[in-house]
């Protein structure tokens, strides 16, 4: 049996319409944070959304959300923990917080296929995955056992970062998978002065890594102390009308990801 056909073998139901996983080649790039913002960012477009966590060594969505509870069992099923109308999911919320995970691969590989496969959904249009940083297990689990609308990576602008991100770029064309864009996060910071953009670590590089992959930046997202605290889901930034720029970035990076998933 060939790849191709031993993953179609492979696959499990499809449990949203669209399923986008959000990706980093390297960590403290902001990518969870990200991930959730885009999350609220659909729900505003009047979508059903999920968000699961695949970051199995370290989890952080339960300490974004600051939700510390067990989920239910239903029907041999996990049942999602809704968060202001997004359902979500993370192995953080069935180990303790300071527990570590020391699993090697095929323990990640059978916890990944729980979180995917063992979870009741419902009815969702579009499921975000943040997955670990870097390029291994769970990114090929994952990539394997579901089909994925497309990846959105997530960088920072210094040359280090943009190193691991070409690594993530040939992983998911190595395994077909359709990379949506890059995500600049740190990208600039505006002045209080003057109120103008200042690019400190420069644009060039971004701009040579995504012309020679042929790849489109989604959006550039500010240096921006509001967007650090803005896994305050009972405020989310997103919602806030001091912090009119954020928001406009998000809502013009979902429109541009839908734009290509529903084509």
């Amino acid at each position: 049996m060939g790849n191709n056909e031993l993953n179609r073998f492979l696959k499990l139901p499809k449990f949203a319409k669209y399923i986008i996983i959000v990706a980093s080649g390297k960590g403290g790039v902001g990518k969870s944070t990200i991930a959730l913002n885009l999350a609220l960012t659909f729900q505003c477009l009047k979508m059903k959304v999920g968000l699961l966590d695949a970051d199995i060594y370290g989890p952080s969505l339960p300490k974004l959300l600051n939700k510390n509870v067990k989920p239910e069992i239903k029907n041999k099923s996990f049942l999602p923990i809704d968060v202001k109308g997004i359902k979500t999911m993370s192995i953080g919320y069935l180990i303790p917080e300071e527990t570590p995970n020391i699993w090697r691969g095929p323990m990640v590989i059978k916890a990944v296929t729980q979180l995917l496969r063992d979870v009741s959904w419902g009815e969702l249009d579009i499921l975000i995955i943040d997955t670990p940083p870097g390029t291994g297990d769970v990114q090929l689990t994952i990539s394997q056992k579901i089909d994925v609308s497309g990846a959105i990576i997530i960088t920072t602008p210094q040359e280090l970062s943009l190193l691991d991100v070409k690594r993530g770029i040939n992983m998911f064309r190595k395994v077909n998978l359709q990379i949506l864009g890059l995500v600049n996060n740190m990208s600039y910071y505006i002045c209080d002065k003057c109120e103008k953009k200042h690019y400190i670590f420069g644009k060039q590089l971004s701009h040579e890594l995504t012309n020679s992959f042929d790849i489109e930046i989604l959006g550039e997202l500010p240096i921006s102390k509001d967007l650090i605290k803005s896994h305050d889901i009972e405020h989310p930034i997103i919602k806030q009308k001091q912090s009119d720029i954020i928001f406009k970035s998000f809502f013009d990076i979902c429109q541009k990801v839908l734009n290509k998933i529903t084509v």
